[in-house]
């Protein structure tokens, strides 16, 4: 039995990007086989298809994340026709993963869900929700009352950081480089939408002059000292985000980089941090309209290299979705 996937055969061009058909993969024991009928883009896929990834191999059928159904469980775990969505774990990078008809992924990846929500949206939640849950609550321990910034606030993990932290009780300061991007942030609950001109902390400290108790940061290290300074003593930034591309520090050196008492952490978590009941009541928030997750369009599996060509030119508020259309 074939389906079709989309092979990536090395590094190149979103414009090489091919719907090829492949065999249906079989899955062991303790492997699940999902028949995917939505997913995400990542930025982390445009790293892979760039030749930025450290963990790929080649050929491989990306994406780190997919919605859908179980199609075959050996090892009993998930029933045939439950919906599932299922990330991360080496999904797409060390085997194949989300774009594609059917994909096979580890027991450890898959968390069951029960919803009413389109595919669509379905798929524009796993690894949106279990990076923006896991910086906020791993990463940066966030606590009622307290004040956040969030750099990169129109990226999808930006836009569902800002989200979360606000139904967590905490008030958001959230940046977009775009001044007409303003008003769509405050329309999903930013308290203090800002501009990004590269000097985002002098913003922070005109409206808290003490900075905030907690930052997300989605854009890289080339603006991470500016975060920092938006800081408060205390306070504590998460390291979460390249999109910038910008990954690493040259010649750190923590006295002179971290201002006094600024605790820098970072997360790069698993499907594991995101606990079952806590995805199944983000979702039930979603369905009830109390959890306004944005996506910016939905593509066909064929327009995948349009999607990647959308996504690597930053031009999307909030998630990119791919629907299988079969």
């Amino acid at each position: 039995m074939e389906m079709r996937a989309v092979v990536l055969d090395g590094p190149g061009a979103a414009e090489e990007m091919r719907v090829r058909r492949v065999p249906v993969p079989e899955p062991g024991v303790g492997w699940v086989r999902i028949k995917v009928e939505a997913f995400g883009l990542n930025r982390s896929e445009y790293h892979l298809r760039a030749g930025l990834a450290t963990n790929a191999r080649f050929p491989v059928i990306p994406g780190i994340e997919a919605a859908g159904t179980v199609d075959l469980a050996p090892g009993g775990e998930f029933a045939p026709g439950q919906q599932v969505v299922a990330m991360m774990g080496g999904t797409g990078r060390e085997f194949d993963g989300g774009y594609a008809e059917y994909t096979v992924v580890p027991v450890t990846s898959v968390i069951p869900v029960e919803t009413t929500l389109d595919w669509a949206t379905l798929g524009a939640l796993p690894e949106m929700l279990q990076t923006a849950h896991g910086s906020l609550h791993t990463g940066l321990g966030i606590q009622p009352g307290q004040t956040i910034l969030v750099r990169g606030g129109t990226s999808s993990v930006g836009v569902a950081a800002a989200v979360l932290a606000k139904d967590f009780g905490l008030t958001v300061l959230s940046t977009t480089r775009s001044p007409a991007r303003v008003q769509l942030l405050r329309k999903l609950g930013v308290d203090h939408p800002l501009v990004d001109d590269g000097n985002v902390a002098a913003k922070v400290r005109e409206i808290y002059p003490d900075g905030v108790n907690a930052a997300l940061e989605l854009v890289g290290t080339n603006v991470l000292p500016d975060t920092l300074k938006a800081t408060a003593v205390h306070g504590t930034v998460c390291f979460t985000g390249m999109l910038s591309d910008s990954w690493t520090i040259p010649n750190f050196y923590p006295i002179g980089y971290l201002p006094n008492g600024v605790r820098l952490t970072a997360y790069g978590g698993e499907s594991s941090d995101l606990p079952a009941e806590a995805f199944q009541r983000y979702v039930e928030l979603v369905e009830r309209g109390r959890l306004p997750l944005r996506i910016d369009r939905v593509f066909a599996l064929d327009e995948i290299a349009e999607a990647h060509r959308v996504m690597e030119d930053g031009r999307a508020v909030g998630k990119l979705v791919v629907r299988i259309d079969r």
